[in-house]
C-alpha cells in the first residue's frame, strides 16, 4: 500500500495536539451518565423503575438520581437522600459484623449455634456452624417460607429468643454443609448470636461498629412507629395500578433484612470496603470467598458475561426484597465500580437494569427497556374479550417484536392476576398462549395445570402436570400437585 507523504508529520502533531488539549476523562463520564440516564428514564416511563440510583466509576461517584414518587398520596419525590427499606442487603452488614467478632476471637466460624446461644435445641444447634449460617448452607427451614407466614406471622411483633424458638429451631431440611438454600433465618440467629455475645441490641452494634465510624447517617434499623425524615413510602404494582404494600413487624426481618439506607450512604459502605476501614485483609478475603452457589459471607460472587464481548467482569452483588421494596447493590471490583438501584414499588427486575449500566460503564452496547406484553394485554381485556387480546398478542409479536417483553414470566403473571379474580376461563387461555409459545417449557404446563384444577377440570389438571413432569422431574409443585389429585379417586 503507498504511504500518505505526510504520514511522518501526523504523529507529532497529533502528540501536540494532545499536549495542548488533553482528553479530559470528566467528558467521558458525563456521556456515560447521559446514557444511564436515558435508559433509566426509559425503564420508569415503561412503569418498570421507581426509586434512586448511584453509579460510580474507579470509585468516583459519576450518576446520582431519584425517578418517580417517595409518597405517592403527596406526590413527594425520590431524591438521592431517599431512604429506602434495603432488605437483604442487611445481610451483608450482619456478616461485617460477625467478621469482626471473628477477628476478635469472640466467635468462631467453626463455632456451633449451642456455642453462643445454650437455649437453642441442641440436636441442630450441636450441627450447625457460623459459616453454615452465613453461607445458606444450614438446613434449618426458613421462616420467610413457612405458607403461613405473610398472613399469620408477619405483622405480629416478636422479641428475638420468641422468634429463635418458635420460627428459627426447626427440623434439618438437609444436613448441614451439603447443598445451598437460602435463609432468612439463618441470618435471623446470626443477629441474635452477635446479641448474646456483645450484650447489645443488634442495631446498636451495628451503629457502634459500621454506621458511626462510616458516617452513614441516613441508615439504620426501620422501626416502623420511628419518624424517620425522607424515608420512602412502600407500594405494589399491580394491573390496575399501585397500592400500598401490607404491614410486616420489623422485629421479623431483623439481622436477615431490616435496615434502611440511601444510595449515597451505601457509596459510602463500597468505598469504605476498599480501604479496610473496617476489618483486617485476611478476614475482609475469607468474607468475600464463595462458597456453594456462589455465595460467600453475605455477598454473591460471580462473573458476568459484557454484550457483544467475550469479555466478562467479577461482580460482587446482593439485592434485597421486603413488602413494598426491592434493591440491589453490584460492586464490579476489580474496576472500582458500583451500581445502587434502591425501588419503592415492589418487584422489578433490578438485575436487566444492572447489566444495562454495566455494559454502559465498559463501553458496550445496553439492551433498552421493553413495554410490558402483560400490561396491554390487560387494558384490552377490560374493553374486549379473550380473543381480542390474544390477537393482539399475535400481532404485536410479528409487527413490533422488539417494544414489547416476550418472555414467559409476562403472560405467566398476566394469567395468575385473571386467576386471582376468578377470571379463570381467561386465566385458561392465557396460560395455553403460553404453552403455545413456549412449548419445551416445564413451568407454563404446571401453570395451566393449577388454573384447570381451579376450574374442577381434574382429568387436564393431571395432563399438564405430567407434561411438565416429563420436561422437569425436578418440579415439587406439580408432584405434590399430582399426589393430591391421585388422592382424591
Amino acid at each position: 500500500m503507498k504511504q500518505n507523504p505526510l504520514y511522518p508529520l501526523i504523529t507529532p502533531f497529533l502528540i501536540l495536539l494532545l499536549a495542548l488539549f488533553p482528553i479530559d476523562g470528566s467528558v467521558f463520564a458525563q456521556n456515560k451518565a447521559m446514557e444511564i440516564d436515558k435508559l433509566m428514564q426509559l425503564y420508569q416511563d415503561y412503569g418498570q423503575f421507581n426509586g434512586t440510583v448511584l453509579v460510580s466509576e474507579g470509585g468516583k461517584e459519576i450518576f446520582k438520581k431519584g425517578y418517580g414518587l417517595a409518597n405517592m398520596e403527596w406526590n413527594i419525590p425520590n431524591e438521592p437522600d431517599t431512604k429506602f427499606r434495603i432488605g437483604s442487603i442487611t445481610k451483608q452488614f450482619t456478616s461485617m459484623l460477625i467478621m469482626q467478632l471473628v477477628e476478635e476471637g469472640k466467635i468462631k466460624l467453626e463455632g456451633k449455634i449451642t456455642d453462643y446461644l445454650p437455649g437453642y435445641r441442641k440436636d441442630i444447634g450441636e450441627q450447625v456452624t457460623i459459616h453454615h449460617l452465613l453461607t445458606h448452607t444450614s438446613g434449618i427451614p426458613s421462616y420467610t417460607e413457612l405458607p403461613e407466614f405473610s398472613n399469620e406471622i408477619s405483622r405480629d411483633p416478636y422479641t428475638v429468643d420468641e422468634f429463635v424458638q418458635k420460627y428459627c429451631s426447626g427440623d434439618l431440611e438437609f444436613k448441614p454443609g451439603s447443598k445451598f438454600v437460602y435463609n432468612n433465618s439463618g441470618y435471623f440467629l446470626l443477629g441474635a448470636i452477635i446479641e448474646k455475645v456483645t450484650g447489645k441490641k443488634y442495631e446498636a452494634v451495628l451503629k457502634e461498629r459500621i454506621l458511626d465510624p462510616l458516617n452513614m447517617k441516613n441508615t439504620g434499623y426501620d422501626h416502623h412507629e420511628s419518624i424517620i425524615a425522607n424515608r420512602a413510602g412502600g407500594y405494589e404494582k399491580t394491573f390496575d395500578g399501585y397500592q400500598n404494600t401490607p404491614y410486616i413487624d420489623m422485629s421479623l426481618p431483623f439481622a436477615a433484612g431490616a435496615l434502611y439506607s440511601t444510595v449515597e450512604d451505601l457509596y459510602l459502605w463500597d468505598q469504605a470496603l476498599y480501604k479496610r476501614e473496617l476489618l483486617s485483609e485476611k478476614y475482609m478475603k475469607m468474607m468475600f470467598t464463595p462458597f456453594l452457589n456462589n455465595y460467600a459471607y453475605g455477598w454473591s460472587v460471580r462473573k458476568i458475561a459484557l454484550a457483544d464481548s467475550k469479555d466478562s467482569v467479577l461482580v460482587v452483588a446482593h439485592s434485597g426484597g421486603i413488602n413494598g421494596f426491592v434493591t440491589l447493590i453490584t460492586r464490579l471490583v476489580q474496576d472500582k465500580h458500583m451500581i445502587v438501584l434502591l425501588n419503592n414499588t415492589g418487584g422489578t427486575d433490578l438485575n436487566r437494569m444492572t447489566v444495562g449500566i454495566i455494559n454502559i460503564l465498559y463501553g458496550k452496547p445496553s439492551d433498552l427497556p421493553k413495554k410490558s406484553i402483560a400490561e396491554a394485554l390487560y387494558k384490552t381485556l377490560t374493553v374486549h374479550d379473550i380473543a381480542s387480546a390474544i390477537m393482539q398478542y399475535h400481532e404485536l409479536k410479528e409487527k413490533s417484536p422488539d417494544d414489547y417483553d416476550f418472555r414467559i414470566r409476562e403472560l405467566n403473571r398476566l394469567g395468575y392476576h385473571l386467576l386471582g379474580m376468578d377470571r379463570i376461563d381467561e386465566a385458561i387461555e392465557i396460560f395455553k398462549l403460553n404453552v403455545e409459545m413456549y412449548p419445551e417449557d416445564s413451568n407454563v404446563y404446571d401453570s395451566l395445570g393449577e388454573a384447570y384444577m381451579k376450574k374442577g377440570e381434574r382429568e387436564l389438571a393431571i395432563k399438564n402436570y405430567a407434561k411438565s413432569l416429563e420436561l422437569n422431574p425436578q418440579n415439587t409443585n406439580a408432584i405434590e400437585m399430582m399426589r393430591k389429585i391421585i388422592g382424591k379417586k
